[in-house]
């Protein structure tokens, strides 16, 4: 069903269609349908082809088309806006363009073109605007059918069946049992009524390339509906790039009309209103825009499943392949964020049992050093007893097991979207799609014009870029590329800087509650601080990026696309998590000790680890930038065009106060729409994939990350579609069979996320260090074990002794601590493995450092070796296509290869009576 007025017209446009053309075929299906010969059922079973009598008068309807109106009216109103002023031909493409412009020669010409090649035109001006005019153009059947054998395009000729095995008579019978045994139950809250979604009947039938010559083989109930709305759009649009504006070879196609502002815009139409008075349950839906917003867009319907089949028919299969992804990678999310939440709730429920957090929160007669110069006072170890807890919550014994189950996740992810990928690309006919050979672009044309070869494709002439050109600039745009990486490396310096000075200012501040946090106070501002120049430094990358690809001179779109995507994806990767990993690798590892500080220009002390560690850092970095970018990129996605929208329309309504009122044509409706982003889908994906990077990459550190991450993607998907249906214009309907470069980003993403867990499990927590301790050092040393109780004494461990004396003097503290022990501090406490100052070599490593080091070392390359392993393993085990769906694809070669083979029968059949007949002829005229 393109439209639900389409399959139920008006009687008055019943009357308008000639016998021929409808009456004659519905009875025709009728007498099928009694006789048994065919059936639209799914069991059917008849024969493969329809008669030859449904054939001849397929074939008599096409030749003759005279009467026949194109399309059918829209609920028998012409002013719908959905077609011409006679209220018959659909509106399948719309222009626009300005009286004023100084294009009208190219114009006249390219329109002239356009008549040649069949299509019919209408011209409207705007209703607020006369200069603007709105240029009408409707495909007729001819031409459709003749641009969809050129652009093979698959259409539904036989309905799929599909037989059973014998062994599998048992599974059936079980199957039908629990089928009735369901029907007991409540229906499934996330599934739609089948009442509710139209009936798309090519998702049920086999497809084959449309040929005009064997038209009676293909299911036509109806001329009209038989290439539903994005097809005729897709079809026309391919007529408009191949469409000369001027006389040369390369002086074609739409895209340069629009870039040389010969037309201001062109798009097809929305199906009309999205929304309505009535409710969609008791009236039904009025057209497949309010359909998909009542059944997806609409926020109340959040937690029930997409229809990709109905969104893949309104928006085409490029757009219908992403929210199936975005669907896909939503489902994923839930055992990741279920394990995860697991991976917290374990660490609450063995809070209380955790040893280390149970020393730390009773060590109040230990005295911690400083952490920045002068300022700093000592701290008693106690001071630290929220945050040791809080970093047990997530640094605790089924971290490593989480970090093994996320990348094995991600693998499962990807390649179980390989095969979901398939089954869509089956259905949806895009198998066998190959994408049309592109134009190429007008800047390159342009700038290469003068030089030109061979396509060994198509035989023509076309420009070339030379080789030393193509490289020079090559080496240009990486050069640039590296100095905006150097760009974020100086910013995030510049937040070490802010991090070093604010923690001693905040250590002096007035306020006690700030003074006494004084780290997690530097923590949280420089995290909100880094989020405001990442959002900063994005509107530049975008800016840079688009410049550097430029440069380069991509050839066709394709290039310039996947060129753009590596380097916006590759600023934005960098910008995103440079702060992260300094964090997580860098922050307290190169600080030196007491004493002997290392400095920043010889001036600054690095920030050192809080002393509970550094993980609780690394989490509310994570925490607090997942939370802001997330929630501000879907302000950002709705909020914007959402104003624009309204502020048009309060435009609209204030200078045409009584048109507004009663309302504007469709093509004027979506003209005042948001178009696409120039980028397409790009900005889409892109924020989904640094999710998917920020949730697989450091989410040893940050096990919550899949629940936010699952929580934002349930109001993502609405909120696209929101914004889809509602706020923008409808995009072209156009065809890919994958989701592009962006699968060999999610492989580089999962192949990255196992090596940086590895080290932010062996380097950033504590637990290769507890381990060490536990099976060496420990109570239960040599004893093959590592509970709770091996644990007693490791905090005294892992914390050496300085003696203040030996304090730099631009170190030395103000106060002496004598308020914590009531007398002057002789001793402090920080986190080292080194030997006491009255040791034969003072301040020098531990043993114990060194095995720490070691089993650091071994845990990394056992880690990954092992995780790398199971990835490989899971990966072969997993095919690519499920097993029924190679038997349907063989099955509809079979049948495609039928109806070749009868179509030969038929065509020498004919041919055999026609030499029949002539005989028969020739020896009549010799009888006397």
């Amino acid at each position: 069903m393109e439209e639900s007025s389409a399959e139920v017209p008006d009687s008055s446009t019943q009357d308008d269609v000639p016998p021929l053309a409808v009456k004659d075929v519905n009875v025709l299906l009728e007498r099928e349908r009694s006789e048994g010969i065919s059936s639209p059922s799914r069991d059917d079973d008849s024969t493969l082809l329809n008669p030859g009598t449904h054939s001849s008068i397929l074939e008599d309807n096409t030749k003759s088309e005279s009467g026949l109106p194109e399309t059918l009216p829209l609920n028998g109103h012409k002013s719908c806006g959905l077609c011409f002023s006679d209220g018959k031909c659909r509106i399948d493409y719309i222009l626009v363009y300005r009286k004023s412009s100084s294009q009208s020669e190219k114009r006249e010409i390219f329109e002239r073109n356009i008549r040649a090649e069949g299509l019919q035109m209408e011209k409207e001006a705007s209703v607020t605007n006369s200069d603007v005019i709105f240029l009408k153009l409707h495909a007729p059947w001819d031409v459709l059918c003749r641009y969809a054998e050129l652009m093979n395009i698959r259409m539904p000729f036989r309905r799929k069946i599909f037989y059973m095995h014998r062994r599998h008579k048992f599974m059936s019978r079980m199957e039908k049992r629990i089928n009735k045994f369901r029907g007991w139950l409540p229906r499934k809250p996330m599934k739609f009524d089948n009442d509710t979604l139209p009936d798309l009947e090519e998702n049920e039938s086999f497809t084959a390339p449309f040929s005009r010559s064997r038209i009676h083989h293909f299911i036509i109930h109806n001329k009209d509906t038989f290439f539903n709305n994005a097809t005729r759009s897709r079809i026309v649009h391919h007529i408009l790039q191949r469409v000369k504006y001027e006389e040369g070879k390369n002086k074609m196609g739409l895209n340069r009309l629009l870039s040389n502002n010969s037309y201001e815009a062109a798009f097809p139409l929305h199906e009309g209103r999205y929304h309505s008075k009535n409710s969609i349950r008791t009236h039904g839906a009025e057209n497949h825009r309010h359909l998909l917003y009542e059944c997806w867009a609409w926020w109340g319907v959040w937690y029930k499943y997409q229809p990709l089949d109905l969104i893949r028919r309104y928006f085409g299969e490029k757009i219908g392949l992403y929210f199936a992804w975005l669907g896909w990678y939503t489902g994923m999310l839930f055992p990741a964020a279920l394990v995860g939440l697991f991976v917290f709730l374990y660490g609450l429920f063995t809070l209380e049992h955790c040893q280390v957090s149970k020393e730390i929160c009773q060590a109040t007669d230990i005295i911690m050093c400083p952490i920045c110069d002068q300022y700093c006072p000592y701290l008693r170890l106690s001071d630290s007893c929220i945050y040791a807890k809080v970093t047990h919550l997530f640094d605790n014994g089924a971290t490593v097991f989480f970090a093994v189950f996320m990348a094995v996740w991600a693998t499962v992810f990807l390649e179980f979207w390989k095969r979901r990928r398939a089954v869509l690309a089956y259905d949806w006919d895009l198998i066998d799609w190959e994408e049309e050979e592109e134009e190429i672009r007008p800047q390159f044309e342009a700038k290469y014009s003068k030089k030109e070869r061979m396509n060994p494709i198509s035989g023509k002439p076309e420009p070339y870029q030379a080789f030393t050109d193509k490289y020079s600039r090559l080496v240009v745009s990486t050069s640039g590329i590296f100095f905006m990486i150097l760009v974020v490396i100086a910013a995030v310096f510049g937040i070490v800087i802010y991090r070093v000075i604010t923690v001693s200012t905040f250590a002096a501040f007035g306020w006690a509650l700030i003074r006494n946090n004084s780290q997690v106070a530097t923590t949280g501002t420089a995290v909100c601080i880094n989020f405001c120049v990442i959002m900063l430094l994005n509107v530049l990358y975008e800016k840079v990026a688009l410049l550097l690809t430029n440069l380069e001179q991509p050839r066709t779109e394709s290039e310039w696309e996947n060129s753009f995507t590596l380097k916006m994806f590759l600023f934005q990767f960098v910008n995103l998590n440079s702060s992260t990993f300094y964090i997580a690798f860098f922050l307290g590892r190169f600080t030196g000790r007491p004493g002997a500080y290392l400095r920043l220009i010889n001036r600054w002390k690095l920030e050192e680890c809080h002393p509970s560690g550094c993980l609780i850092d690394l989490c509310m970095q994570m925490g607090i930038i997942m939370v802001l970018k997330q929630t501000w990129n879907n302000f950002m996605e709705l909020g914007y065009p959402l104003i624009q929208n309204w502020w048009t329309r309060r435009r609209l309504r204030r200078e045409h106060g009584q048109k507004a009122k009663a309302g504007f044509p469709q093509w004027e409706r979506d003209y005042n729409l948001q178009p696409m982003n120039a980028y397409g889908l790009f900005d889409e994906y892109l924020e989904m994939i640094l999710q998917f990077g920020f949730t697989t990459i450091f989410v040893a550190a940050f096990p919550l990350a899949p629940l936010l991450a699952l929580l934002n993607n349930i109001i993502e998907i609405r909120l696209d579609a929101y914004k889809f249906v509602t706020q923008w214009r409808r995009p072209l309907p156009s065809q890919a069979k994958d989701i592009g470069i962006w699968y060999g980003i999610l492989e580089g993403i999962g192949i990255l996320s196992v090596i940086t867990n590895a080290f932010v499990i062996a380097v950033t927590s504590d637990f290769i260090p507890r381990l060490v301790y536990a099976y060496k050092y420990g109570p239960c040393a040599g004893q093959g074990r590592a509970g709770e109780g091996c644990m007693m004494g490791y905090v005294n461990a892992s914390l050496s002794v300085f003696q203040v004396n030996d304090f730099e003097k631009r170190s030395q503290p103000r106060t002496t601590g004598s308020e914590l022990i009531g007398e002057a501090v002789k001793y402090c406490r920080y986190r080292d493995y080194r030997e006491p100052p009255d040791s034969a070599e003072p301040y020098s490593y531990t043993l114990q450092f060194w095995h720490v080091l070691a089993a650091r070392l071994a845990f990394i390359i056992v880690f990954e070796h092992m995780v790398f392993a199971i990835k490989t393993l899971i990966a072969y085990l997993i095919p690519d296509l499920p097993k029924d769906l190679r038997d349907r694809m063989r099955r509809e070669k079979y049948l495609i290869q039928e109806m070749m083979y009868e179509a030969e029968l038929e065509r020498l059949q004919k041919e055999r009576n026609e030499k029949k007949k002539k005989k028969d002829r020739a020896h009549h005229k010799e009888w006397p």
